[in-house]
């Protein structure tokens, strides 16, 4: 395999690691892992200022007992000149010069503990500063993405193009033309039964002959009433009411049959 098909496939493979990892990176989680960070790097220097800090202290402790016992050698000496022992006095007085030369070194190391403490605990403080600092920017970033996700949630619920309201719109879409189907079916078979072209099995919404037509009578005139009032608009008149306007509305009938003729009584028999 070439070289350059290494390095695409390579470049494919970083491309899709790095989007995976930014869908599932949330950026609070990174601000809170940050935080939590300083926080322990905040914790590692105030141990190292309680560490110089206990340092001192014990060389202090020590300058103080070693300066003690270098002025208990100086009495030492003074009352053995006092009593005409110069020997005991040079004796205690050379214990007290080599109790001084480890004062002296004693009191560089504490200087020195003294100097470092003094930088670690400014150093704590400005990193203290830093860590409030940080703390409060996380909290409005962290405040901000939460209100901006929010707000894109309700525009795609709005807008219809969360993958949620997706479904749900589907579901509502199914549910309306199962509907509209149901509704279609029952109305063909009413009209059905209606006419007559399909039997009604239950027997109880099936009508016979004369019910029907009477049905049929009952629509004829309503319509010949609306067809006698639009008439009566159209000319100016008052629309005629009842059976009147029935007639009027329907077309003359033939004349009516000619009655029977009456049996003549023939008064010559």
């Amino acid at each position: 395999m070439s070289d350059g098909i290494m390095k695409r496939m390579g470049l494919i493979f970083r491309s899709k690691a790095n989007k995976a990892l930014d869908r599932a990176e949330d950026p609070r989680e990174t601000l809170d892992y940050s935080y939590q960070k300083q926080l322990e790097l905040l914790q590692k220097v105030r141990r190292g200022v309680a560490d110089v800090a206990t340092s001192r202290k014990r060389l202090e402790l020590q300058l103080t007992q070693l300066q003690q016992q270098s002025s208990k050698y100086e009495d030492q000496g003074r009352k053995a000149l006092s009593l005409g022992r110069e020997d005991l006095a040079r004796e205690a007085l050379t214990r007290k010069a080599s109790m001084q030369s480890q004062i002296n070194d004693l009191q560089v190391q504490y200087q020195q503990l003294q100097a470092e403490e003094e930088k670690l605990t400014l150093a704590s403080q400005r990193l203290q500063a830093k860590v409030d600092a940080f703390r409060t920017k996380k909290e409005t970033i962290k405040a901000t993405y939460t209100a901006a996700q929010a707000q894109t949630r309700i525009a795609e619920s709005f807008s219809g193009i969360s993958e949620e309201m997706g479904d749900v719109g589907l579901a509502i879409q199914r549910a309306e033309d199962k509907t509209a189907q149901m509704q279609a079916r029952a109305g063909a078979i009413d009209e059905l039964l209606a006419s007559g072209a399909l039997d009604d099995a239950s027997g109880l919404g099936r009508k016979d002959d004369i019910e029907a037509e009477l049905e049929r009578v009952a629509g004829g005139s309503d319509v010949e009433l609306e067809l006698a009032r639009m008439k009566a608009e159209l000319t100016g008149g008052s629309p005629a009411s009842g059976p009147q306007a029935i007639e009027q509305g329907r077309p003359q009938d033939a004349a009516p049959q000619q009655q029977q003729d009456t049996p003549r009584i023939n008064y010559n028999k």
